[in-house]
């Protein structure tokens, strides 16, 4: 699992790759089986992003200066969380936001800011020790949906989801997911996809979104 512990060198993707296997190392630890049993939503194959890259351009606005995210908001989803920021803990891996605390996103600061042309990256839990984490709905969510983004600066950033898919932990597609496009976008990702009591989650829900408004 431990697969590259030098965060001087190494960034971006890499350095995401490392969140989304933590996340799911956090969450073979957590959960309870009573309410497990339904699982959480999964998204329809025909959601995942495609020829939808490309049809979701829309008339954008451009790249956003530096500025930390503070809440994220989906409200098809009702997700309505504040944003921590997580890094690299002594062994050189990238934090997930506690298990604690049920609602609770973290925002990996060795990306770029939502809003920033790059990809940011917000992370958080399907499931915790106590029940369900703030992204366990986050699989019932379609396309040409809003994931609101509050910034430090006072500034909301609003992307529009073009993609949601599931995809395999044992061949996460890095560069596709977290690669620049040449627009501001944002990928939100928490665990999903067949659970297993001795292995946990086999892959992850991850959500694809352009920028398409600032407020």
């Amino acid at each position: 699992m431990h697969g590259w512990t030098d965060p001087g060198r190494r960034r971006g993707a890499w350095g995401v790759v490392a969140v989304v296997l933590l996340v799911g190392v956090h969450l073979v630890r957590g959960g309870t089986e009573e309410w497990r049993s339904g699982g959480p939503p999964q998204p329809l194959a025909a959601a995942a992003p495609g020829a939808a890259r490309t049809a979701a351009v829309v008339a954008a606005p451009g790249p956003l200066p530096a500025s930390p995210p503070v809440r994220v908001r989906v409200p098809a989803v009702r997700i309505d969380a504040p944003v921590a920021r997580v890094g690299l803990d002594a062994e050189g891996w990238i934090e997930a936001p506690s298990p604690y605390d049920r609602n609770l996103a973290g925002w990996f600061g060795g990306a770029v800011t939502p809003g920033q042309s790059g990809t940011a990256v917000v992370v958080g839990h399907v499931d915790t020790p106590e029940g369900r984490g703030v992204f366990y709905d986050l699989g019932a969510l379609a396309r040409g949906r809003s994931v609101e983004i509050a910034r430090t600066d006072g500034r909301t950033a609003v992307f529009t989801v073009y993609g949601i898919e599931v995809v395999p932990k044992d061949a996460f597609p890095a560069d596709r997911v977290y690669g620049a496009t040449g627009t501001p976008e944002l990928r939100l990702i928490t665990c999903g996809g067949r659970y297993a009591p001795d292995g946990g989650y086999e892959g992850n829900v991850v959500v694809s979104a352009r920028l398409t408004a600032v407020r």
